[in-house]
């Protein structure tokens, strides 16, 4: 599972940096490339949230 996450998320950051036409373009790949981490430990943390709430009750 872990290669399968990795195969998807392989971007090359550094050439498009590199071809960036401006600051704001690289800053913009920079956010667009840590979302899908964040909406992944969103995701974990919403379900372990909910298995805590349920094994309480």
């Amino acid at each position: 599972m872990r290669s399968l996450i990795i195969f998807l998320q392989q971007v090359n950051v550094e050439q498009k940096l590199k071809d960036a036409p401006d600051g704001q373009y690289q800053i913009g790949v920079l956010i667009g490339s840590f979302v899908p981490f964040i909406v992944l430990v969103g995701i974990a943390y919403a379900l372990y949230y909910r298995a805590k709430k349920k094994e309480k009750n």
